[in-house]
This record gives C-alpha cells, structure tokens and sequence, in this order.
C-alpha cells in the first residue's frame, strides 16, 4: 500500500489514512516522509476506492517543521530517496500540497505541535480538525528564516489579513481554541481524539457521492479568484453534469425508497 519508513499508509475503508510516523524528532520532515506523502496524494487520487483522505501524526504530534538540525548541517534522514528529487525537483512541494491539490478531500487531525511546515501543509487541507492541547504557529521568522511552503499567500486567503500577518510577523504559537477563534481550524476536540472525529467526518464524506463531492470541492477552489459572475458561471459548467450521472439519479431512487445509496462513480 506504499509508504516509507516516515509515512505510513492505511485504509479505512473508503478513507486512505497518511500518519507522519518520526515521533522522535515530532514528526518534523525528512525525505522519506516528503516522498511518502507525494506517493500518498498520488494513490489516492489514482483509486477509485479511496472517497477520502486523512492526514494524522504519530507520537500525540503532527509535524513541527523542517528538521532545523539537518539545515544546520546535520544531514538530511533518507539520504537514499535524494534520486526521487533529482528526478521530480518539484516533489517537495507536492508532498506539502504547494504544489498539489487532491481531487479527494482531505482531512488533518491534529496533535500535539503543528508548527512551522506542519502549519504550511494543513494550509494544503480542505477540513481540519485538532485536539485541545494542540499549537500552531510559523516561527520561521524567529530563525531568520522564510515560510516559503505557501504561507504569505494561503494564510491571509484563509484568515483575516490581520491575523495572518500576527501570525507570520511574530512567530508565535497559537492554541486551538485560538487557532478555532480566527478559522485556521474548523474544530477542537478533547486530546486524542482528533484522528477519531477526522474518521467520523470522512465516512460522512464517504456516504456521499463521489463524483458530487469531487465537482464541489473543485469548483471552491477554482472560483476562488473569481468575480462572482465569472465564478457562478464555472459553477455550472462544474455543476450541471452532476445532474446526468448515474449516481444523481441513484441518490434521488434512495430517498424515495428510504434506503442508503449504493454509488458508483458513474
């Protein structure tokens, strides 16, 4: 089913799980956990099967960043991935969701730290989810550094401008309610349960139809940018043949016959 030594894939069910699994450095990126999330977006866009995604974090943490060691000079874990870079120079910023969008929605339940680059992918997710313990932050500029995985663009598209330039400009971290409060998160829950009610929304999605949920998630993000006239007219270009599908017509015989629909991606 794929995934490296720092990123191990699951099913549940119609849900493909991703867990960023170097609990002892809290999941903070390597090579190998960049070319496993690139392989986990990629195979579950591939699978029909896969209606979902959730991304988690191993060890009571999602991610805390780059490996500032490494940068320093420590080298980089999984040295033996560095050919699936010089093949793809782009596949970093795939795996973080720079550069790649998943045509599944894709869930992040949160632990513990998600700082740093941890808060650059969730900006990639659609629903995110997180325990009451968790932090948030960008402190690169605390280390001289830049939050060049997407965040002077995606944040203030997120959050208001004025939280998003607190949040860049000072480096400092962000509890969940707080993180709740200005709508980086969409929910908080007791610890150690976030993967749990990311699994609970997935199988909400995953009841769902797949080509309606696909067409929906699409045209959000492709209308984002757009006036409303130019955005309303996409929307029925993505909409309307929704309609024709078999599925459409599935889900209306269901409710008529008071059962759950059965779809097929048809």
């Amino acid at each position: 089913m794929g995934g490296t030594e720092h990123l191990t894939v699951r099913r549940e069910g119609a849900t493909l799980v991703l867990t960023l699994n170097r609990p002892e450095a809290r999941n903070a990126l390597s090579l190998p956990m960049l070319v496993g999330l690139h392989d986990g977006w990629l195979d579950a866009d591939a699978d029909d099967g896969v209606r979902s995604i959730v991304l988690t974090g191993a060890g009571g943490a999602f991610c805390a960043g780059m490996d500032l060691k490494a940068l320093a000079g420590g080298g980089m874990a999984g040295e033996e991935y560095r050919d699936r870079l010089k093949a793809d120079p782009d596949l970093h910023w795939k795996a973080m969701l720079r550069h790649h969008r998943p045509r599944k929605p894709v869930i992040a339940a949160v632990e513990g730290p998600c700082v740093a680059g941890g808060t650059e992918i969730l900006q990639g997710t659609d629903i995110r989810v997180a325990g009451e313990s968790a932090t948030f932050g960008l402190f690169e500029v605390r280390r001289g550094l830049f939050p060049i995985g997407g965040s002077t663009v995606r944040l203030p598209r997120q959050i208001p401008r004025t939280h998003a330039l607190e949040m860049l400009l000072t480096g400092r971290p962000y509890s969940a309610p707080e993180a709740a409060a200005i709508g980086l998160i969409g929910r908080v829950v007791p610890d150690g349960t976030a993967l749990a009610a990311a699994l609970e929304t997935a199988e909400r999605i995953n009841a769902c139809g797949p080509l309606a949920v696909e067409a929906v998630k699409a045209s959000v993000y492709e209308t984002a940018e757009m006036t409303e006239t130019d955005g309303l007219a996409a929307e029925l270009d993505r909409g309307w043949p929704v309609f024709g599908t078999a599925d459409a017509k599935e889900g209306a015989r269901a409710f008529a016959e008071k059962r759950p629909p059965v779809y097929k991606r048809a």
